[in-house]
């Protein structure tokens, strides 16, 4: 039987986390260092979670020395890993790399320094509220569903909760202070799944720092039962 969401995490979680960061990037890790894919996982994690450094270590480990065979894979038994690029014959071997890697960066202290994202797992990893606003009210059909960028901005406060609004803000603080060039900004919106302009004339950092300052600032709440002003 297919396994359950609780033990696909208990024993393919972190693994996950590690193969998805590959989407998009090459799985050319080499016996001497990192692909661009794992630095990347490696500066996010441990940024954030240290401590699920050593799980992946180990996760990667027992599924490269217990491979599933087609039945259980067929039963869904078993974490299917993703095509990545490598042939199949490939696959063992690159794991236990991986894993070498990991180990590697814990024993050593080796940590990738702070930087900007440099992948779209990254990008999405360190922001991931502002990956939920961008994808989620700026996709191509921002046009049909919303009269402008503003009504959009509208409906998500409107329809999210304060708390999720709180972390968008501080998302967006956090890639204004990254200081990128313009251009990098626009690709990091569009890693993030933007897909429409910002309005005229705003650059793509000039109007995220606009709705930084329209979502940070108090939003008054009277309630039903306040007087109303005098005419």
């Amino acid at each position: 039987m297919p396994l359950s969401p609780l033990e696909h995490d208990r024993r393919y979680g972190e693994l996950d986390q590690v193969i998805r960061a590959y989407a998009g990037q090459p799985a050319d890790d080499t016996p001497d260092g990192p692909s661009r894919a794992l630095t990347a996982y490696l500066r996010q994690t441990w940024h954030t979670r240290p401590w699920a450094l050593a799980v992946a270590e180990r996760q990667l480990r027992e599924y490269a020395d217990n491979p599933p065979g087609r039945l259980r894979l067929r039963l869904g038994e078993f974490y299917a890993m993703p095509d990545v690029g490598l042939p199949e014959r490939e696959i063992q071997q690159w794991l236990y790399r991986l894993a070498g890697h990991i180990k590697h960066s814990i024993e050593q202290g080796e940590v990738p320094p702070p930087s900007a994202p440099a992948t779209h797992w990254e990008w999405h990893a360190r922001f991931p509220e502002l990956g939920q606003f961008l994808g989620g009210w700026f996709s191509q059909d921002m046009p049909d569903e919303f009269d402008d960028h503003d009504a959009a901005v509208d409906d998500y406060r409107t329809a999210t909760d304060r708390h999720l609004v709180a972390r968008l803000v501080g998302e967006l603080r956090e890639i204004l202070a990254l200081s990128l060039d313009e251009s990098e900004y626009a690709v990091a919106v569009g890693e993030l799944g933007m897909e429409v302009d910002p309005p005229a004339p705003y650059t793509p950092r000039g109007w995220l720092a606009l709705v930084a300052t329209r979502l940070g600032a108090p939003r008054a709440d009277y309630g039903p039962d306040a007087p109303t002003e005098a005419p």
